[in-house]
């Protein structure tokens, strides 16, 4: 009994320790150890080649206008950007907003079938050699098109993922703070997994590929950008992360805003593994499916199984020694501020890393869920968005 749970928690307290530190501090090192030269063929901008900025919107009326102008504000050559908005299904005033701007291409079709089906559907018209990608409720950095596209001039490249800010205010609630830390910790891993081979997944607030590139996803895919991008480095391109091509929005508008968008990208993920087979395979990709299991795959599987179970073997441990004793105080403290950040999760607190425990629960606890609604398949690509501040 005593060596099965000694096992046991040492195995999760491992899997959790990776996931969530160990595999950050080892990219790190490898990044110092073996950092990718830049190819100065893409530090130019002299070469602007025509993309089509493709901004998906259901029911968008209180961002559209402001991201229109956003995107016709750029520092692109006007004559090569091309700018869509895919309003499919929307019922509000998107479509008569977005058709004010005679510079702008609207298309629309009144059933609603999801984002990833109005894309497939828009996308077979696309005559440009990139594609963008960018969310209705998000406002790009002035650059950031000109800091994309650089990136193609090397012709292994497929794609390139833009980096999601989360506005920060000086004091946020449990959504804002958990939200805005998980995006700098995300955006620091997928800065050195891109230089080390390729970036891991891209978010669909910003990212573009190579039009000729693009496979439908299945209509039923529930986190189309990832798997999208995925996808591509599948066949053997990288995937570039660019951190000076920036989606900016605000935080989920309450916890449970947040906590909605979290199961579905929990179900999405479990998904996308099984959807993504080949890149399990390290005699076939090597680094990239070592940096694909620890940075997504165990974040969506084992981890957060691993967590009860170290609590559980802990407390069965606990006679043990006072090693032990100290794991189990830790533990709950640790569990006991994410009850009180969950008792506090709307209010407004200064101090940032006071929602860390709360978040980080809620976080893993998603994947539970998501995997739950995903077997019961109660989720689909059709889902009422969250809300945003």
């Amino acid at each position: 009994m005593f060596n099965i749970t000694f096992i046991l928690f040492w195995i999760g307290v491992s899997l959790v320790l990776y996931t969530y530190v160990g595999y950050g501090l080892i990219i790190y090192i490898l990044n110092k150890l073996m950092r990718r030269k830049k190819n100065s063929d893409n530090q130019g901008d002299a070469h602007f080649p025509a993309v089509t900025l493709m901004i998906a919107a259901y029911n968008e009326e209180r961002f559209i206008e402001s991201k229109i102008k956003n995107s016709l504000g750029l520092d692109y050559p006007p004559e090569k950007l091309n700018v869509w908005i895919v309003a499919d299904g929307s019922t509000d005033h998107t479509i008569e907003i977005s058709k004010r701007f005679s510079e702008v291409k609207t298309f629309y079709q009144s059933a609603r079938m999801g984002k990833i089906h109005a894309v497939n559907r828009v996308m077979k018209l696309v005559e440009t050699p990139i594609v963008i990608f960018s969310d209705a409720n998000t406002t790009l950095n002035h650059d950031s098109i000109k800091n994309i596209v650089r990136h193609f001039n090397d012709k292994k490249v497929g794609g390139v993922a833009g980096e999601k800010q989360i506005t920060s205010n000086k004091e946020d609630n449990a959504s804002g703070s958990g939200e805005g830390l998980y995006w700098k910790y995300e955006s620091a891993l997928k800065k050195m997994d891109s230089n080390l081979t390729t970036a891991i997944g891209a978010a669909g607030e910003l990212f573009a590929l190579r039009t000729e590139l693009y496979h439908e996803p299945e209509p039923d895919t529930i986190i189309e950008d990832f798997v999208t991008s995925m996808k591509i480095v599948a066949k053997g391109y990288r995937f570039v992360y660019e951190p000076d091509a920036c989606a900016i929005e605000t935080a989920s508008a309450t916890i449970k805003d947040e906590w909605k968008r979290k199961v579905r990208i929990s179900g999405g993920g479990i998904q996308a593994i099984m959807r993504l087979p080949e890149l399990l395979n390290p005699f076939r990709y090597g680094l990239i499916s070592w940096q694909y299991i620890s940075h997504r795959v165990l974040r969506w599987t084992f981890a957060p199984l691993a967590l009860p179970i170290i609590l559980i073997t802990n407390i069965l441990l606990y006679n043990n020694s006072l090693f032990y004793q100290l794991c189990l105080v830790g533990q709950v403290l640790f569990y006991f501020v994410a009850i009180i950040g969950h008792l506090l999760r709307e209010k407004k607190i200064g101090i940032k890393g006071f929602f860390i425990p709360y978040y980080f629960c809620m976080m893993n606890l998603s994947v539970f869920a998501g995997i739950a609604r995903l077997l019961r398949k109660q989720q689909t690509v059709i889902w009422e968005k969250s809300e945003r501040a």
